[in-house]
């Protein structure tokens, strides 16, 4: 069990690396396959010694071996978030395949997109439509009994979320109606979860900007709804089925 958790933490940091890619160059209109990591500050491509995940970074003191730019501290943090979590998901679904791949599955779509409308305030497609192809094809094929009931979540997820956009036009973008369908074809029915938890954190996160900035200020304020939805999306995995089965033994 050990080792099944430590090679998936270590896959996370891995994968972490990949998506640190992914985030910076997939809003450019770059390729995330070529060409070769470099520095944006001196263009010198990175070596292998110093694209360990974290390790790299702290060997380097958060600065380019040939230019000492600063490099963000969110790279080995992204890497680093990424293994627990994976680390985190192999522990909890130890022994059940179709939740552990789904759930592995998952959390390498959501870092990117949280990131990038965190960054940009946009989902783009391209994580959401092969995200949904995947979801589909992996749920096909590992639980074919159990995938009526995702397309079931996934649809009646991104159709309540479409209702509260049409309803307030601005309030929530097209990008948050297309991930929460495509979490409700990795969860299913733990996808309420995830909606719960991220209109939780959501308006949370309203309330103290609102605090800080004041009523008006902190009305007009942009805050990308992603990153809540991927934390909701984090809890569901981790503890969605178990959150609706005490709720429906409680009501």
């Amino acid at each position: 069990m050990i080792t099944v958790i430590l090679s998936a933490a270590l896959g996370g940091l891995l994968l972490g690396s990949f998506l640190n890619v992914v985030v910076y160059r997939l809003p450019a209109g770059m390729s995330i396959v070529s060409p070769g990591s470099a520095c944006p500050g001196c263009g010198v491509h990175v070596r292998p010694q110093h694209n360990i995940p974290v390790l790299s970074w702290l060997m380097l003191r958060g600065r380019c071996h040939d230019c000492a730019e600063p490099i963000s501290a969110r790279y080995p943090l992204v890497e680093l978030m990424t293994g627990v979590l994976l680390g985190a998901v192999a522990a909890v679904h130890m022994g059940d395949t179709t939740p552990l791949v789904l759930g592995l599955v998952l959390v390498g779509f959501l870092v990117p997109m949280a990131l990038i409308d965190l960054d940009h305030q946009i989902i783009p497609n391209r994580l959401t439509g092969p995200a949904a192809i995947v979801a589909i094809i992996l749920g096909t094929a590992l639980d074919p009994s159990g995938e009526p009931e995702r397309l079931i979540a996934g649809v009646g997820a991104a159709a309540f979320l479409l209702t509260a956009a049409l309803i307030k036009p601005g309030g929530m973008g097209m990008g948050d109606v297309k991930l929460v369908g495509v979490m409700g074809f990795f969860l299913g029915a733990p996808v309420v979860v995830a909606m719960l938890v991220g209109m939780v954190a959501g308006t949370i996160a309203g309330a103290v900007i609102m605090a800080r900035k004041g009523v008006a200020a902190g009305r007009k304020t942009k805050v990308p709804f992603g990153p809540f939805l991927a934390l909701g999306g984090v809890v569901a995995i981790l503890a969605g089925s178990p959150i609706m089965d005490a709720y429906l033994r409680t009501f």
